[in-house]
């Protein structure tokens, strides 16, 4: 009866100790888990990808299908889009003459020009 009167307590130093490094563990996992999240949206925007929000949304529903899809985000990061190359060279080759029709003026068209073309 003796034992009953007297109520040790169970949580020691040992399990304060415990308790904080599952708390830090959790805090650097959390981190973690942020960092590679964000870490394919960040290097599209870095290096000016067209779909760099297209990346960003793609690395986070990485990390929420598990990691599924992450590595696709993160790839995609680093490839230029194969449709943009060819229409950046064909501007580049008819530059001159999209400008140069730009500056032409808008044909004006007289009446009595129109009246001679219909029936």
């Amino acid at each position: 009866m003796n034992g009953a009167s007297t109520v040790a307590s169970t949580f020691d130093v040992l399990d304060a100790i415990a308790f904080l490094v599952f708390a830090v563990l959790i805090t650097v996992a959390t981190v973690i888990i942020v960092f590679l999240g964000q870490l394919p949206g960040r290097l599209a925007r870095q290096r000016a990808h067209p779909q760099a929000a297209a990346i960003n949304v793609a690395g986070w529903l990485g990390l929420a299908t598990l990691g599924l899809l992450w590595p696709i985000a993160f790839i995609w990061a680093f490839v230029s889009p194969a449709s943009a190359s060819p229409l950046a060279s064909r501007s580049d080759r008819q530059g001159s003459e999209v400008d140069a029709s730009a500056e032409r003026p808008l044909p004006v068209h007289d009446p009595a020009t129109i009246k001679q073309i219909r029936p």
